[in-house]
C-alpha cells in the first residue's frame, strides 16, 4: 500500500510540476507554410454544381498569387424548373440552351488579421480576372449527346471573394470561400430562354477548397 501511495504522490507531483512549467513556457513559434499549393474547388452556386482546380504561390506572408480554372452551369434568372413526380425528371419551359461557364482567372489573395489570429484560422480576401469560355448545348437533347451540337462563346470576367483556411498542417490545405463572378459576353450573347439573350450576368458561389502544399 505504501508503495502505491508513494507512486501516486510521485505522479501527482510530476503532473503539478508539468503544469507549472507549462504556465511559463514560451509562446509557440509561428508556423512556416510552404510557398506552393495546388488543389480542387467543389462549387455550389445559383446555377448549380461546379468543379475547379487552382495553383497558388505565396509572394509574401500576406500576399499570394493564383491561377484557377473551373466549370459550372449558368442559368437565366427567369428560368423556372418543374419536376415530374411520376418520372422523376425535371424540365424548364421555354428553355433553348444549356450553358456551361469555364472561367480562367489570374489574381491575388491578401491574408487578414495575421498578427491577431492563430495559424489555425487564416482569413483572406481575393480577386481575379481573365477570359471566360461559355459552351451552349441544345436543351431539347439529352445532356451528353447534346455536346455534338455544342457552340463556343467568348467572354471576359472575374470575381471578388473572401474566405479562410483552417488547420495548422503544412502539407494539406482545407478551406472555404464565397465568390461573386461577373461575366461579359462578346457578340450577340447566349439564348437560354426563347428570345432572351444574355450578355452580362453574375453568380454567387460557395466553394470548398481541398489541396496540398509543397
Amino acid at each position: 500500500m505504501k508503495v502505491i501511495i508513494a507512486a501516486a504522490l510521485l505522479l501527482l507531483s510530476s503532473f503539478l510540476m508539468a503544469q507549472q512549467i507549462g504556465q511559463f513556457a514560451p509562446d509557440k513559434a509561428p508556423i512556416s507554410f510552404p510557398s506552393n499549393s495546388w488543389g480542387a474547388d467543389i462549387m455550389f452556386g445559383e446555377g448549380g454544381f461546379g468543379l475547379g482546380t487552382f495553383y497558388k504561390r505565396a509572394i509574401t506572408k500576406e500576399i499570394t498569387g493564383f491561377v484557377d480554372l473551373s466549370i459550372s452551369e449558368t442559368k437565366d434568372d427567369r428560368e423556372i424548373e418543374y419536376y415530374d413526380p411520376y418520372y422523376g425528371t425535371s424540365y424548364s419551359p421555354f428553355k433553348v440552351n444549356r450553358s456551361l461557364l469555364m472561367p480562367l482567372n489570374f489574381g491575388a489573395q491578401i491574408r487578414l488579421f495575421d498578427e491577431v489570429l492563430s495559424e489555425n484560422l487564416r482569413p483572406y480576401v481575393m480577386a481575379g480576372v481573365g477570359p471566360t469560355f461559355v459552351i451552349t448545348t441544345p436543351y431539347e437533347e439529352e445532356f451528353f449527346s447534346s455536346f455534338k451540337h455544342a457552340k463556343m462563346h467568348y467572354a471576359a470576367g472575374g470575381y471578388v471573394g473572401f474566405g479562410a483556411y483552417f488547420g495548422e498542417s503544412t502539407s494539406n490545405l482545407i478551406g472555404i470561400n464565397v465568390r461573386y463572378y461577373y461575366t461579359h459576353l462578346f457578340g450577340g450573347g447566349i439564348e437560354n430562354l426563347v428570345g432572351q439573350f444574355r450578355n452580362n450576368f453574375g453568380h454567387f458561389y460557395l466553394s470548398l477548397n481541398v489541396g496540398v502544399m509543397y
